[in-house]
């Protein structure tokens, strides 16, 4: 089965597309709830943001020079970054209306006119994308929590020592719920970032009004006078700044869950705006308080008596950032899977009404543990912002090197139009990403590290089954010299039997297997293939193909999307072109499973070998991820060298 896995049948695509479909109210409804869900990283980015540019690990002069530079370079870096790059440029390449690398990915490798020259480099390059994304989907619920309850030592001094326990105690909570899925909790989450959002924008507008000058900040004479008065201040000052577009990615990530229309609308007229508002508040703050509000600059936006409810709201807002990206790391592991990246792993479905809602517990609690073991080393957000923009940065560049893919091989830009452009993105990008090289050292080696552990996982896996599958079909046996030769003398029994196979030519191991040691035919026999596109959807009218192969013999195909479940009894309920109707009682489902041997062949590195046969005893098994009923299920082992 090309990716031999499934994970969620069609998610919220209906709800993507409904903008398009009722009109004005609906698309200013989605709007709100990409709110919710989309904005939580950037939005809970002004706790730590501007603090960190100059009490991080690379200090700045706290002047008006300074100041002022800062908060340009934030404007700009958001109108570049974020809006012209990603909400007006990228969120275009959807893959039928589906965002992300490994969606982009797989846009290109089915687009391109040469993907020879494209695929295995391009490949690799969205692989490693998706591995950093894993990096950062560590990082920020720890950084998120923890800069959020730390401002209750704001709030109150007197609690300081309990910022680190009710940080981990809020994250084993949030973990702990994911089970149960996020179909209540998710309706509460647009109004709340709402009003979080309307209540950073006001105290931000508050603080602007006592020092207007700020205003001037928006003009990028500041951000280039700043570079220009110390290069290399300025330089490892871009490490910090790069904060403030944390979360671009998720735009278009998370674009097949809202439509490309409600995500602009929120980010021009609602987040960008308020962002702008606060980061300029808190500039004001500075400029009129000096160090005495540098402890916090956004906490102390408010007055004394509204710390405290800030304090809350802001938790609120950084659990709820928390929760989209840990939604969107069993998003990305059940494309990974599809796409032939990751194994089966066990995929539960969280809601009845929106397929979208996944929950796998392998990721769930493997990421629990990294977190938490985040915080209690990391201790604070300050140390921690160190390991966030590595993941980030390096992301950002890879989607500037298939956006270049994109633009010269998918959409035919002119040269004069697509290196300028392409200039600016790699030139903003690149800087960001050497800055944040400096603080590898201080904590950007755990991402760069979970990066490559997860690159190598992934790639062992990829290439392994690639490997497993060519020996497979190397010692296959023609089917039609097969049916000539064993259905005229082989005994036949009543019922059928479906042959599971992950390539559809051939005779499965599991059928050969099974003729040699009950020497007995079904009288019906279905050899099945499940095979996973590079689209997300493929509609019900175009998911089987059937090849009547003469003596009660078919070969079947069942094609899906990559973000769909792969439910094999109820395609075959669907079947009218082999024979009867398929009773499952009357079915016996048949697969092999394969023991690696590492072998001296040419392939993999026998390490390589040996995790990629350590990955495949631990998969799921395909009987349930395939959804078959578990009493008419029949495992038939084999070995294979790669």
């Amino acid at each position: 089965m090309t990716p031999e896995g499934a994970a969620q049948s069609a998610p919220a695509e209906t709800d993507a597309h409904a903008a398009h479909g009722h009109g004005h109210d609906a698309t200013w409804k989605l709007a709100i709830g990409a709110i919710g869900i989309v904005f939580g990283d950037i939005g809970t980015s002004p706790l730590y943001a501007f603090r960190e540019t100059f009490d991080g690990h690379h200090k700045l002069t706290l002047d008006t020079l300074h100041i002022m530079g800062v908060i340009s370079l934030m404007f700009w870096s958001m109108m570049v970054v974020v809006t012209l790059k990603y909400v007006t440029i990228i969120m275009r390449a959807d893959n039928k209306g589906e965002g992300g690398s490994l969606a982009l990915l797989a846009l290109i490798s089915r687009s391109s006119g040469n993907p020879k020259r494209w695929t295995q480099g391009i490949v690799l390059l969205g692989v490693f994308a998706t591995a950093l994304f894993y990096g950062d989907s560590m990082i920020t619920p720890a950084v998120s929590v923890l800069s959020a309850v730390e401002g209750l030592a704001v709030a109150a001094p007197g609690f300081s020592k309990l910022v680190l326990p009710i940080a981990v105690v809020i994250l084993v909570l949030l973990f702990s719920i994911q089970r149960t899925g996020t179909s209540r909790v998710g309706t509460f989450f647009g109004p709340i970032m709402l009003f979080y959002f309307l209540t950073i924008a006001t105290l931000g507008t508050l603080s602007l009004i006592q020092t207007p000058t700020i205003l001037q900040a928006l003009s990028p004479l500041h951000a280039f006078q700043f570079l220009a008065d110390d290069p290399l201040k300025g330089f490892l000052a871009l490490g910090s700044v790069v904060l403030a577009v944390t979360g671009a990615e998720a735009l278009y990530a998370d674009m097949g869950h809202f439509g490309r229309k409600p995500i602009r609308i929120s980010w021009l007229w609602f987040v960008l705006p308020a962002l702008i508002l606060n980061y300029m508040g808190q500039g004001a703050l500075l400029m009129r308080e000096g160090h005495h509000a540098l402890r916090s600059p956004f906490y102390m936006l408010a007055p004394e008596v509204l710390q405290f409810p800030l304090v809350i709201l802001a938790t609120m807002a950084a659990v709820i950032a928390s929760q989209a990206v840990i939604s969107g790391a069993f998003s990305v592991t059940q494309q990974a899977i599809q796409l032939g990246f990751v194994p089966r792993l066990r995929i539960e479905h969280t809601s009845a009404s929106t397929a979208g809602q996944i929950y796998i517990p392998l990721i769930n609690w493997a990421l629990m543990i990294m977190v938490i073991l985040l915080v209690l080393a990391f201790q604070t957000s300050s140390n921690l912002t160190a390991a966030y923009g590595i993941a980030v940065t390096g992301a950002m560049f890879i989607d500037n090197c298939l956006l270049a893919v994109v633009l010269f091989q998918l959409w035919k830009w002119k040269k004069r139009y697509a290196i300028p452009l392409l200039a600016i993105f790699f030139t903003v990008d690149l800087a960001y990403f050497a800055a944040n090289l400096t603080k590898v050292p201080d904590g950007g080696w755990f991402p760069l590290l979970v990066g490559f552990i997860v690159f190598t996982l992934l790639t062992t896996w990829s290439k392994g089954r690639q490997l497993m599958i060519n020996r497979l079909r190397e010692s296959a046996m023609p089917i039609k010299i097969f049916i000539t030769s064993a259905a005229s003398s082989a005994t036949r029994v009543p019922g059928t039997a479906v042959f599971m196979t992950s390539t559809p030519d051939g005779v499965p191991h599991a059928l050969l297997h099974n003729l040699k040691h009950n020497k007995v035919l079904h009288d019906r026999v279905i050899l099945l293939t499940v095979k996973i596109k590079d689209v997300p959807y493929v509609p019900d009218e175009n998911r089987m193909i059937v090849d009547d192969l003469g003596r009660g013999f078919h070969r079947m195909i069942l094609a899906y999307g990559f973000m769909q479940e792969a439910d094999v009894p109820a395609a075959l309920k669907q079947a009218s072109t082999c024979g009867a109707e398929f009773k499952m009682m009357e079915t016996s489902f048949f697969l092999a499973r394969q023991t690696l041997l590492a072998s001296s062949r040419p392939g993999m590195m026998i390490w390589r070998e040996k995790l990629f046969a350590w990955m495949l005893r631990n998969a799921e098994s395909a009987m349930e991820f395939f959804r078959l009923p578990t009493n008419r299920v029949v495992e038939l082992g084999s070995q294979v060298e790669i």
